[in-house]
């Protein structure tokens, strides 16, 4: 007689995560159209390095498609509002495996959403959670973007130094801020 190991879905083995109003839980097919209408925004685009803007056809899927590979590096998870009366996806939160034992964390939230703690209980919960079992996790923030260092600093990230990176919305490296937080 033989057994066969079950196999695990991407949303398996990544669990959803309650972020206080909110829950963390993983990006699926059916936020492609919030997701690209979010990240469409010039705001969101220039207050990250990865997402170009305008936006090309076919970039949300492709991410949702990564975010899904069994095989990926980034584990992603929608910030979803329907328990606090908000919508499916109010931004985006993730982990970027590095090393063992070290990740960087990324996020997005959507401007209408802004100003309401929803990066910070994202963060939070995540940093609580620590799916990745991490001893160390890295941010990086554009400095014109002081309410994301706030949202690290206030979740005990430390301040590391000065670096730049390149931005795709805005088509040149930008100075950020480099800040870690040990959880060991």
């Amino acid at each position: 007689m033989t057994f066969e190991q079950p196999t695990l879905s991407y949303q398996d083995a990544q669990a959803s995560i309650p972020a206080g109003a909110y829950d963390l839980r993983p990006v699926r097919p059916s936020d492609a159209g919030l997701i690209a209408l979010y990240t469409g925004d010039l705001r969101v685009a220039q207050a990250t390095s990865s997402i170009p803007h305008p936006l090309p056809p076919g970039t949300t899927e492709a991410f949702i498609a990564r975010c899904m590979a069994e095989d990926r590096t980034e584990d992603a998870w929608a910030i979803d509002g329907t328990r606090a009366g908000m919508g499916e996806v109010l931004g985006v939160i993730s982990l970027t495996r590095l090393d063992i034992g070290q990740s960087e964390i990324g996020y997005w939230v959507a401007p209408v959403f802004w100003n309401l703690g929803v990066a910070s209980a994202a963060v939070t919960a995540l940093i609580g959670a620590n799916p990745q079992g991490c001893r160390t996790i890295f941010a990086t923030v554009q400095q014109d973007n002081p309410a994301s260092a706030r949202v690290l600093t206030n979740s005990g990230f430390a301040y590391l130094g000065d670096a730049e990176t390149y931005c795709l919305a805005r088509g040149f490296a930008v100075p950020t801020w480099t800040y870690s937080r040990k959880l060991d």
